[in-house]
């Protein structure tokens, strides 16, 4: 099911989803540098302009690429209520044909961590990529000290599957990582949410 051609979001019970516009940067780079202590230890080293609008706007390119060519899903999280920027969550290096999956990263800011949100978000797009994208797989990576996140992808159904080596260079050095997967046919649990299409983004 070709689903990724078009422009959608995601709903759950607090959250909206959706793939970032130009206009999301003054609330995007307000977070990401308010946050930037709690980020930087667990995410890839950030680059001079990770902060600028340049370097923003090279993201919203990107993100249309990969949502045009089926590769990647990447999507913000609003809070419903307030629209708030709380982070962001990504489906990235989908493969198609024998394979039928792809791999999961997020980040939300300091302010709202440890409040259900991305466990929320999680089984948003898990539950997406199962029954409207058509995936049988989806993989996640964590550094082996960062429980919080392991507690995350346990808690949401993923299963832990062993070491990878060097996996990923992290704060500009390479990381051993912990590896997760989760699977169509064991899943443990559903979520109410449901994918829409937007007209304009």
């Amino acid at each position: 099911m070709r689903l990724l051609r078009r422009k959608f979001r995601l709903d759950s019970e607090r959250l909206v989803l959706r793939p970032p516009v130009h206009t999301d940067f003054n609330a995007w780079s307000a977070l990401r540098q308010e946050s930037a202590d709690f980020l930087i230890p667990w995410e890839p080293r950030w680059s001079n302009d990770h902060l600028r609008r340049s370097g923003f706007t090279q993201r919203v390119y990107w993100a249309n690429r990969s949502i045009t060519g089926e590769t990647g899903l990447p999507l913000f999280l609003f809070r419903r209520q307030d629209s708030a920027l709380l982070g962001a969550i990504t489906l990235n290096n989908i493969r198609r044909g024998p394979a039928q999956t792809g791999t999961l990263g997020y980040w939300i800011g300091e302010p709202f961590a440890r409040q259900g949100f991305m466990r929320e978000a999680i089984q948003a797009l898990v539950h997406h990529a199962f029954t409207q994208m058509d995936l049988s797989r989806i993989e996640a990576a964590c550094l082996p000290e960062n429980i919080a996140s392991q507690g995350l992808l346990e808690s949401t159904g993923f299963k832990y599957e062993g070491v990878a080596q060097n996996y990923l260079q992290i704060d500009g050095r390479w990381r051993s990582h912990r590896l997760y997967a989760i699977l169509r046919e064991d899943r443990r649990g559903r979520t109410s949410a449901t994918s829409t299409p937007l007209a304009a983004l």
